[in-house]
């Protein structure tokens, strides 16, 4: 009977674990809950940091890069795990990049590099990199090919990485608009 209840209450406590939360209040600035429910402000004003949010509007989600002057210059589409858990919400930093990596625990059959350009930012091994991004993943973030090159060559070691579940588009927006809106080319006419 012992055993039972202490059974009973370990799966209870992994049902209602409460996982951590990123709450982006601004471009530069976050509400961190962890998973004990304890709040701490997060400003990152002043620093480049990469934001992914997993659940964007008609998306599976973003990325952004944001330089240290609080713009947005790059953007692009992510998929991410099928589940909450797979792709962990929070304040990482990356922890290693790895140009050349194929994933021990979910290899491709053809024994090629699956991994390509991965920035990792968990010990668990979690990781943005190159990856189909209208596919789920198993819990690293997948970025298109030609973002991920930029994204890899832009990002420095210990660089934050902030996961979220809450929409930043509105905050990147104005930015995006700026820099993804193509100019139009006005042309002098001639005087006679």
């Amino acid at each position: 009977m012992k055993y039972i209840c202490i059974v009973i209450i370990f799966f209870s406590t992994l049902l209602f674990a409460q996982t951590s939360e990123l709450i982006p209040l601004s471009k530069t600035e976050f509400t961190y809950i962890n998973k004990k429910g304890i709040e701490n402000e997060i400003d990152l004003a002043g620093k480049d940091f990469i934001l992914v949010s997993v659940r964007e509007e008609e998306s599976d989600g973003r990325f952004y890069a944001v330089d240290k002057d609080g713009t947005v210059w790059l953007s692009g589409g992510i998929s991410s795990g099928e589940e909450v858990e797979f792709t962990p919400s929070g304040k990482w930093k990356v922890l290693r990049k790895e140009r050349f990596y194929a994933s021990k625990e979910f290899p491709e059959e053809d024994g090629s590099n699956n991994m390509d350009y991965s920035l990792f930012f968990t010990y668990n091994g979690h990781a943005l990199h190159k990856g189909n991004i209208s596919k789920t993943s198993h819990g690293c973030i997948h970025v298109n090919h030609a973002d991920i090159q930029i994204l890899y060559k832009w990002a420095g070691l210990h660089m934050p990485v902030l996961v979220t579940r809450h929409r930043f588009m509105h905050h990147a927006r104005s930015d995006l608009k700026r820099i993804y809106t193509t100019e139009k080319k006005y042309t002098r006419k001639r005087r006679r």
